[in-house]
């Protein structure tokens, strides 16, 4: 759809960057790590609790026995359900808090949301539903758009058991089901469950103190409150004239929420702690020329060129299909290796990591370069530059964004010194030793991604046989088969990253994820089980494997700025991405292929 070159990078003084980086990193590090961020409960709990899209109506409880119960109904739940349905599945339930399906794409509604991975890798079922995205990066309704096209492309509407939250579940020996309790005092008996709740599941807090004591008007970016602010996720926030506002945080929303509230507000204070890489988006309509082009598959290759390129390196004349700064690292390096007649670096992987190391550096040295040309005032456009490796924080890509902090209505306030923003009081917020008033609080703070796995689901209890806790049971990590399945927890799936394959479009996850699920489902009800759970042996197997294909990141991890990457920086670091299956997410998907294939459900124990 687009040329393709790699970009032209400045000369980089490697040891002077790095020696950088990691001042800016421990700059940064706070002692409480994960427990700076409240949950969002008592006084904030209508940023988790309440859904300002979708009234919730009066019904009675349910009371029923179904096969499959899917605790979710964002792409992996999507994905779940469809695959059970061509497994010849169809006794289930999509059991969802939103009003809607969409998971994070129903929630986030803030202005200027977009999908930040090419929508064509992105949005899953694309062959499937006929569909073709409008953009080369999808806008935040027609994501929502099409997790309502899948729903009502597949049947699944008919399946959904909307505005209800999984509060309990409880394995029932004595009927050889899960018993899921539910924030509508529902009581619904599963023979098998499915854990579709995604990574952003939770919004956070800041644990600013005096956050509580705020009497103006707060925002989480996952609940956005349009009554409020005016206007709609395109912007036009009318009612925030003559309104000083806040946000604290300058992630993914943050920044692409911060041009249009700047548009309209009389003021408007950017409180950053760390600076996220800001890379051009280039957003351009679908060519109809090109979809002409594309033949049955073309999703499915796509996604293998994207995951090529973020996880593993181009080979020589592989082409770079995305063309984007997620492929930028590994179109460079193809470039250097072609005009060095350097591929053989590629055989010695501590060469090539080296190689790939300075490309690196040299990639985030042009995204400064780039703030230089867009902000005109030189103290500003200092603190706007992200000084760390790329992925050591999420990229965001943006057009708007830094030429915002040209406005004169704009203020950015660099809180990195005091790791972040002393006191919140009655009227504003104070940031080394000044009060701010506002009128209002935008908390662009994200969710419960990497925090500890109770915060994250909020389901209490969560017990498998025995009244053994999942918590207590994956509280030193994951113990599990193939990434789905752990011992002591029968009929129980898991979707996520956890200890399977990983790859960059992640519904694709979801997707094998869900083909694996479907498949043990189908096979357990086919030959007459109640019950199908990993041996300990099984599952011990598959733990030594993950160990042994694991691949020590720690210092990579731990040289990075403190983030929901890795772990804000604690001792212990917990990966966004789990435990993953190292060898790859090809190899992967090959492993569950001749597993299945076998046909003998190698590592479960079924019981009638």
């Amino acid at each position: 759809m687009q040329n393709c070159a790699p970009t032209q990078t400045p000369e980089i003084d490697h040891d002077a960057l790095r020696t950088r980086y990691l001042a800016e990193r421990d700059k940064r590090i706070r002692p409480e790590g994960q427990k700076q961020y409240l949950v969002a409960e008592g006084d904030f709990e209508e940023f988790f609790e309440a859904d300002p899209y979708t009234p919730t109506v009066p019904r009675p409880p349910i009371s029923e026995s179904i096969d499959v119960a899917i605790l979710g109904g964002g792409w992996a739940g999507l994905t779940a359900g469809v695959r059970l349905k061509e497994a010849g599945v169809t006794d289930f339930r999509i059991l969802e808090h939103a009003g809607d399906f969409g998971g994070a794409w129903y929630w986030n509604r803030y202005p200027g949301i977009q999908c930040d991975t090419e929508s064509y890798c992105y949005l899953p079922l694309l062959e499937e539903t006929g569909y073709i995205p409008k953009e080369k990066y999808a806008r935040g309704d027609e994501c929502f758009e099409h997790a309502q096209r899948i729903g009502k492309h597949f049947g699944l509407y008919d399946k959904a058991i909307f505005s209800t939250r999984i509060t309990s579940l409880e394995w029932d020996g004595s009927i050889k089901r899960w018993r899921i309790g539910t924030n509508r005092n529902d009581d619904i008996r599963a023979r098998f469950v499915v854990m579709c709740q995604g990574p952003f599941n939770k919004p956070k807090l800041p644990g600013v103190p005096g956050i509580e004591e705020f009497k103006g008007h707060t925002i989480h970016t996952a609940r956005w409150d349009y009554q409020y602010t005016g206007g709609d996720l395109f912007g036009g926030l009318d009612k925030l004239a003559g309104k000083k506002v806040a946000v604290i945080g300058t992630g993914a929303s943050g920044i692409q929420a911060i041009p249009h509230i700047a548009e309209t507000a009389e003021h408007l204070y950017v409180f950053q702690r760390t600076a996220s890489s800001i890379a051009e988006r280039g957003d351009v309509p679908t060519d109809p020329e090109w979809v002409r082009t594309l033949r049955p598959g073309w999703q499915k290759e796509r996604q293998r060129n994207f995951h090529t390129a973020a996880y593993e390196a181009f080979a020589p004349g592989q082409p770079d299909l995305i063309c984007d700064n997620w492929t930028e690292i590994s179109r460079n390096l193809q470039a250097h290796l072609d005009a060095t007649n350097g591929w053989a670096a590629l055989a010695d992987p501590v060469t090539f990591m080296e190689l790939r190391e300075i490309v690196d550096y040299q990639v985030m040295e042009r995204l400064r370069q780039r703030i230089d040309a867009a902000v005109d005032d030189p103290a500003t456009a200092e603190a706007l530059k992200p000084y760390y490796r790329f992925l050591c924080k999420r990229p965001c890509f943006n057009d708007a964004y830094l030429p915002t902090f040209n406005r004169p209505n704009v203020s950015l306030i660099d809180v990195s010194r005091s790791k972040g923003v002393e006191r919140i009081t009655t009227g504003g917020i104070i940031a080394d030793g000044v009060e701010h008033e506002v009128d209002c609080i935008v908390f662009a703070s994200g969710f419960e991604i990497t925090t500890d796995l109770d915060r994250r689901l909020a389901i209490h209890p969560f017990t498998g046989r025995d009244a053994l806790s999942l918590y207590d049971n994956w509280a030193k990590g994951y113990r599990t088969l193939h990434g789905t399945m752990t011992h002591g927890f029968p009929n129980q799936f898991f979707t996520g990253y956890i200890q399977g394959g990983i790859t960059a479009a992640v519904p694709a996850m979801f997707e094998q994820q869900a083909v694996h699920i479907a498949y043990i489902i189908k096979e357990t009800l086919t030959r007459g089980a109640s019950v199908v759970e990993p041996t300990a042996e099984a599952q011990d197997e598959w733990v030594a494997t993950i160990r042994a294909s694991a691949i020590d990141n720690t210092n990579y991890a731990r040289e990075c700025t403190p983030g929901y990457y890795n772990n804000e920086g604690e001792q212990e670091i917990r990966s966004v991405l789990g435990d993953p299956y190292w060898p790859g997410f090809y190899a992967m998907e090959e492993l569950l292929q001749s597993w299945r294939d076998a046909g003998d459900l190698a590592g479960l124990e079924l019981d009638k």
